[in-house]
């Protein structure tokens, strides 16, 4: 949660409602950006092909650091 952010309390659903949105600062754009750059920065780069199975788990383990 940003700090910057004003907090507001409502007495009741309808007063929610009535409530002006606050716009973001930063167009959706931008934010649409960071969130591919976030996914790149986790997902794999080699996807192998094919289907592995291994006899035991530090079998699977080596092929996975192998990558």
């Amino acid at each position: 949660m940003k700090a910057d952010m004003p907090v507001q309390r409502f007495r009741s659903i309808e007063d929610m409602n009535h409530a002006p949105v606050c716009p973001s600062r930063k167009p959706d754009f931008d934010r649409f950006l960071r969130h591919c750059a976030r996914y790149w920065a986790i997902a794999p780069k080699i996807y192998p092909r094919g289907v592995f199975k291994f006899r035991t788990i530090e079998e699977a383990q080596k092929a996975r650091d192998h990558r």
